[in-house]
């Protein structure tokens, strides 16, 4: 994938879908009003939740401990980038240099965007993974930008967590 094919995001925001308790991490285009909402665990929401707002746990969290991992082997991470969506879920990769070889790491974008937060590493989506998934909001109304994300979170058919079923 070309860096062309590439759009840097930021992390602006989580979200959580009051009737089903869903959390959503929104990604946000950095040169446009383009935001791309993935799904994600409650564990994974709280942990990019932690870092951007500044809070310090008491004790390492997972993505602490793995970046502190990352530090000690010097493992130098590169960029993070939601490589495509296919049948409602997103797929990223975490690429980086290790004693002078490339790695390209598998990854649920909840965690990669965890990773990347602590780096500091800069955040990725294919274009056409933006061209399928993102929102743009019709109206610059803080108001109107949220209603965006409630339509397309209430129009979301996801199975119910509590149905042992699903």
């Amino acid at each position: 994938m070309s860096a062309v094919d590439l759009v840097e995001v930021a992390v602006d925001s989580i979200r959580v879908h009051m009737p089903t308790g869903q959390h959503v991490v929104i990604l946000k285009e950095r040169d446009a009003e383009r935001f791309l909402p993935i799904w994600i665990g409650v564990a994974e929401a709280n942990a990019i939740a932690i870092k951007i707002t500044g809070i310090v746990p008491d004790r390492p969290i997972t993505h602490d401990l793995v970046v502190t991992l990352l530090e000690q082997l010097h493992v130098e991470v590169n960029q993070i980038v939601v490589t495509s969506l296919d049948h409602d879920v997103f797929f990223a990769r975490i690429t980086g240099r290790v004693d002078g070889r490339s790695l390209d790491l598998d990854a649920r974008p909840s965690d990669a965007i965890a990773l990347a937060v602590r780096l500091g590493s800069p955040i990725y989506v294919a274009r056409d993974v933006l061209e399928k998934a993102a929102v743009l909001p019709e109206s610059d109304t803080e108001e109107e930008r949220l209603r965006v994300f409630q339509e397309m979170v209430n129009s979301m058919d996801l199975p119910d967590l509590d149905d042992p079923r699903a």
